[in-house]
């Protein structure tokens, strides 16, 4: 069994630093104009991409650079343009989709490692062989696949290396393309600009018809919200007996709104097959997200290699954080109602917060930038890269020794007493508050 590489996302230079610290391998990060994440990513200029390259390699790590958009023809033009300069600081490989550039990359750079994207849509062994005799050097497996293909797909191409996702937010398009943030908000998710459109919240309207037979709206949106909740079962004439459910309440109805992927139980079985990286989603998220999915699979990966068994507190771990509900996605076949969230389109908070971050410690105190309300008493649980732990503070005091109630929030600094068996170092650690029973 070898050791899969973990990889992490690092929308800014501080996730990279996080990513790092609780244990992945490597990162990946978007190209300007050239991926599929626009917003919350700092890498926006040649100046930020080269110091997290040098940072990454400075650590012994891997820095990936995504360019994997769907290009139209200006795009094209521009590309080997805008990506000399960044070829400069030798990123370890370039993940990408289209085809044509691709063919631009190889002929201009023959020895750049190229990693096809999940964008690419490769279910099959016979595709991963394709792009193995085009010089491709590691293909990121579709999302859809069962582990059962996967493996399948190993064993028939055992010189390509094989990525795939463990954890992080599916799409219900195949691997992300879409045209309905396109078609609905005229921002196209293939260009890196999805609206997650797919999650909104649809609510049924009162309509009447006005001269040209189109349909209006007759009623206001607080009189939807009143109405009673409602189940519609649906049926396709071609497919009679196939029924589809759709629930509406007082929130509106969420009919295409996946659940989030959560697969650290599959990380044995992956890393058995010979799976090279293991792969976390989530470029736009918190540096908690990143510390506490990194912190979990890095744990997976180094008891799978090492002969123990797999630990269940680690999926109890992941439900600190705010998701939609979790799917193993398609490693293992399910009926709908388990890949889908049908009631509600947001994330659902997590078992815990974050509270604050340690900004000091000495003999006796901790001292805390306050980033959500918590009060003396309350279950507290410290994460850090060197392990986690759980306590309670039975008193707090301000900067000036006085005692305080509670923390209010966000913008104040306090202090809590120092708990025995405290990690030697602090640094990218978070505390957090237990909000319910966990183990």
């Amino acid at each position: 069994m070898q050791t899969p590489e973990l990889l992490a996302p690092a929308g800014t230079a501080e996730h990279l630093e996080t990513a790092f610290a609780y244990g992945a391998d490597a990162v990946y990060a978007g190209q300007p104009r050239y991926s599929l994440r626009v917003r919350n990513n700092s890498f926006k200029n040649i100046t930020a991409l080269g110091a997290g390259i040098t940072r990454a390699h400075e650590l012994g790590k891997q820095f990936y650079l995504v360019s994997n958009i769907a290009p139209h023809n200006d795009k094209v033009r521009s590309y080997l343009r805008d990506l000399e300069p960044v070829l400069e600081y030798r990123p370890d490989a370039l993940i990408m989709s289209d085809p044509g550039l691709i063919m631009l990359v190889r002929e201009k750079w023959p020895d750049q490692p190229i990693h096809l994207s999940v964008q690419a849509n490769a279910v099959n062994w016979a595709t991963v062989e394709f792009w193995r005799r085009q010089g491709i050097s590691r293909v990121i497996l579709s999302r859809e696949l069962a582990l059962d293909e996967i493996r399948d797909i190993r064993e028939k191409v055992p010189a390509m290396e094989l990525e795939v996702f463990v954890h992080g937010a599916l799409c219900m398009a195949y691997s992300g393309r879409c045209l309905l943030s396109g078609y609905m908000n005229h921002r196209d998710a293939n260009q890196g600009a999805c609206t997650n459109a797919c999650r909104w919240n649809y609510k049924e309207v009162s309509h009447s018809h006005d001269q040209t037979g189109d349909l209006i709206a007759t009623s206001t949106n607080s009189e939807v919200q009143t109405a009673e909740p409602r189940e519609i079962l649906l049926e396709e004439p071609n497919r009679p007996g196939s029924y589809i459910p759709a629930y509406e309440d007082e929130h509106g109805t969420y009919i295409m709104n996946s659940k989030d992927l959560r697969a650290v139980q599959h990380v044995a079985a992956l890393a058995e097959m010979g799976i090279h990286s293991l792969k976390i989603e989530g470029r736009t998220k918190s540096t908690y997200y990143v510390a506490r999915t990194t912190q979990a699979y890095r744990r997976a990966i180094d008891d799978a290699t090492g002969g123990k068994p797999f630990e269940m507190n680690l999926m109890n771990q992941l439900e600190a954080l705010s998701n939609r509900g979790y799917t193993e996605g398609f490693l293992r076949r399910h009926v709908p109602q388990e890949y889908q969230n049908y009631e509600q389109g947001s994330s659902l908070n997590g078992s815990q917060q974050v509270v604050g971050t340690i900004t000091d410690v000495d003999d006796r105190w901790l001292t805390i930038d306050v980033k959500n309300k918590f009060a003396p008493g309350d279950a507290l649980e410290l994460i850090t890269p060197a392990g986690n732990l759980r306590f309670s503070a039975e008193t707090m005091e301000n900067r000036n020794g006085e005692a305080m109630g509670y923390a209010p929030g966000s913008g104040h600094i306090v202090r809590i007493p120092k708990p025995e068996r405290l990690p030697q170092s602090l640094d990218y650690s978070y505390l957090t508050k237990i909000l319910t029973s966990s183990p």
